[in-house]
């Protein structure tokens, strides 16, 4: 199996503690939907459970038990992007020792634009609705440590409002501006890839409302080393 290292922080984090991070959440994703934990028991199989358990309810049950949230977060972050149009970013390396850069990425827009319902909830158990709409991608989620569950469209042919700049050093990325429920501009990502000698390396970026609290930046950095870690795992089966 390929093999995936993080940094985080400035401190390398390796696969099992992303792994313990990962079955805590389970517990806590399931909490947020009020929904029976998965059995403890290997962390592969906890996620399959509970993959199972947010197919069985559905995008428009889990919509409808985290409306509370959704409404308080979108609130939030409309508020937050209209104090100040500067950002935190929320930043994760991944180094993997095989497949290439162009691979992953084709994989992941394919599973994007195929709204590969399984493979994209899959990857973290923070992750409730993952589909493309009209407008972009549709994200409900929780991110890093936020009390709340959140709901906002990427829109991955807008780079417009990003304030994380391409860099030349890394040729492929995954990129777009994210938006509340009114359109308006609250953060993105840019996640960028290059190959190296034996796999590639990934930085993975989300840009945050500068008033958003540090600690859920800091948090949704793991959020991103549990997602991606996952995701390419799957790429490369």
């Amino acid at each position: 199996m390929v093999k995936v290292v993080a940094e985080i922080g400035g401190h390398r984090v390796d696969r099992a503690a992303i792994l313990r991070w990962e079955d805590r959440r389970i517990d806590a994703a399931a909490s947020k939907l009020g929904v029976p934990a998965p059995r403890p028991g290997d962390v592969a199989g906890r996620r399959e459970a509970f993959l199972r358990t947010k197919l069985d309810l559905g995008a428009e049950e889990m919509s409808r038990r985290l409306a509370r949230d959704t409404r308080m977060a979108d609130l939030v972050a409309r508020a937050q992007a209209r104090v100040s149009d500067r950002r935190r970013f929320s930043v994760t390396d991944l180094r993997v020792d095989a497949g290439n850069a162009a691979a992953f990425t084709a994989w992941f827009e394919d599973a994007t634009n195929s709204s590969d319902e399984a493979a994209m909830m899959r990857a973290c158990p923070d992750h409730f609705v993952l589909r493309l709409g009209s407008a972009g991608q549709e994200v409900l989620e929780t991110n890093g440590a936020s009390p709340l569950a959140a709901f906002f469209v990427i829109d991955y042919g807008d780079l417009s409002s990003l304030r994380i700049p391409a860099d030349p050093a890394f040729p492929h990325q995954i990129a777009g501006v994210a938006r509340a429920s009114n359109g308006r501009a609250i953060g993105g990502v840019r996640h960028q890839f290059r190959d190296t000698g034996d796999g590639f390396d990934a930085r993975l970026t989300v840009e945050f409302p500068l008033p958003t609290l540090p600690a859920m930046v800091a948090g949704h950095r793991w959020h991103l080393a549990c997602e991606f870690a996952n995701w390419i795992e799957a790429a490369s089966a």
